[in-house]
């Protein structure tokens, strides 16, 4: 049922939507590509890309001390501990999550009153006036939007990093170090390539879902939509599906390639 979904998907996006009638033409053309391929449309797709592949690099730096502290140090006891605290928070509503993240990076919000007792003030304003990632707030920035995904997704790849690193034996460990490797380089050539499998199962989770959500770009993003967001308008209020569909084979074809590239590195099948 689910791959059927998708094929329909693709299917529809070669049916292109008649200007003149408003009318879905049942047609097969590679019109609605070409339209999808304008510099606003191409635009959009780079957006959600980018964002994602950010979101993804800063949940990974994030989530790998912790993973590795749950994996390596922490007891039983403080392991349940720290797995509960990372669980926590999907307990509750997304949407009362996103929301509480508008309301923390509000101009009136803690984080303005942080940076205000810092007197840090110019620090805030000028990150703002940054062309990129700037806005009239944190709220309503591509700033605060990449902080709420790295926040909202973070669990996703907190998790499947502290099972690879459990999975990593020790006595490779050890053997490393009886072989005069330094730490750092134990960590940089045992260590991160046999966690790479929890990283790409994590990865799967926060880039896609970032490529795809509309919630969070819409609650503290600006007026530049991500996939998500033109998915949802071109489909609900312009009634324009064939684009719609379109729009939606352009995460499927990055997660494809991804996991093309993640297979010939290796990392699949040492899930």
């Amino acid at each position: 049922m689910y791959l059927g979904a998708l094929l329909s998907l693709v299917v529809q996006s070669f049916f292109h939507l008649d200007d003149y009638s408003g009318v879905v033409v049942r047609r097969l053309t590679l019109a609605t590509y070409e339209d999808l391929l304008t510099p606003a449309h191409a635009d959009i797709a780079l957006r959600t890309t980018v964002m994602a592949a950010a979101v993804t690099l800063a949940d990974a730096l994030l989530a790998f001390p912790l993973a590795y502290y749950m994996a390596r140090y922490a007891g039983p006891r403080m392991r349940a501990l720290l797995t509960l605290a990372v669980l926590l928070p999907l307990w509750s509503s997304y949407l009362v999550r996103v929301y509480f993240w508008k309301l923390i990076l509000a101009r009136e919000g803690v984080v303005s009153w942080v940076f205000a007792r810092a007197g840090a003030t110019p620090l805030l304003e000028g990150m703002l006036a940054l062309p990129v990632v700037g806005g009239p707030s944190l709220s309503v920035s591509p700033l605060g939007t990449f902080v709420a995904f790295v926040y909202v997704w973070l669990p996703y790849m907190v998790l499947p990093l502290a099972a690879a690193l459990e999975r990593v034996s020790r006595s490779c460990l050890e053997a490393s170090a009886d072989l005069g490797a330094r730490p750092s380089q134990t960590l940089r050539h045992i260590t991160l390539p046999l966690a790479l499998p929890g990283f790409v199962a994590g990865s799967v989770f926060t880039f896609s879902l970032t490529l795809g959500d509309f919630v969070v770009p819409g609650a503290l993003g600006n007026s530049s939509l991500f996939l998500g967001q033109a998915v949802l308008a071109y489909q609900g209020t312009a009634g324009n599906v064939p684009l719609a569909a379109a729009f939606t084979v352009v995460p499927m074809l990055l997660m494809l390639a991804y996991l093309l590239v993640a297979r010939r590195l290796g990392a699949l099948e040492a899930l």
